[in-house]
């Protein structure tokens, strides 16, 4: 499929391959493939423990994240995509924490106050979806992500063994980045709201 961003001018813009509404998708295809292979790696995680298989595997399925999304933004972006992609991300990486708490790799504290916060975050989403107001993704809690998976990843090379330090510092930064883009989808949620309660407040 020809990449929009390097059609010559004038050139005829191909239209998505799928609509916004679709749901059995390629991207979709391969979010739900890391959702199911998931459990199996966080197997792999408490079972095996650091070794270059499990090393792999989490890599292969963190990567997995950007590949559905290449496909999504050439194929046609979907609201169910839009749904699974983050879940499936929420169910990886969390999952991938708690495997690592479980075996005594990472304290359970900064694990449960993430986990904590994902929780909440969705919810009070949902709630502000109810009356019309979207909250969308910050560009800390998608940093958030990108650290927490590098923490996890850094537990389960072997040649950082020696040097667990490396994760736990990872994982502490993505706890404060966990509740500081928290504090920032609840100040974004109360400004939405009170231009909705007060709209020519913001009218210029």
């Amino acid at each position: 499929m020809t990449d929009t961003a390097s059609a010559p001018p004038g050139a005829a813009v191909p239209s998505p391959t799928f609509g916004p509404s679709a749901i059995a998708t390629p991207a979709n295809a391969v979010t739900v493939i890391r959702v199911l292979a998931s459990p199996f790696l966080f197997s792999l995680i408490v079972n095996e423990g650091p070794t270059w298989k499990v090393f792999a595997a989490w890599s292969v399925l963190a990567c997995t994240d950007g590949i559905d999304g290449w496909i999504a933004r050439r194929m046609g972006t979907t609201r169910s995509g839009a749904f699974l992609d983050p879940l499936a991300d929420k169910v990886l990486v969390l999952g991938g924490l708690c495997s690592l708490a479980s075996t005594g790799v990472f304290p359970w504290f900064p694990v449960v106050l993430m986990g904590g916060r994902e929780l909440g975050i969705s919810l009070y989403r949902v709630y502000w979806g109810r009356f019309g107001l979207a909250v969308p993704a910050r560009t800390s809690a998608k940093a958030k992500t990108f650290v927490q998976s590098f923490a996890v990843a850094a537990a389960l090379m072997p040649w950082l063994q020696d040097s667990l330090w490396v994760s736990l510092v990872l994982l502490w930064v993505a706890t404060a980045l966990a509740l500081w883009s928290a504090a920032r989808y609840l100040i974004d949620g109360q400004r939405a709201l009170t231009r909705m309660e007060h709209p020519s407040a913001t009218a210029h």
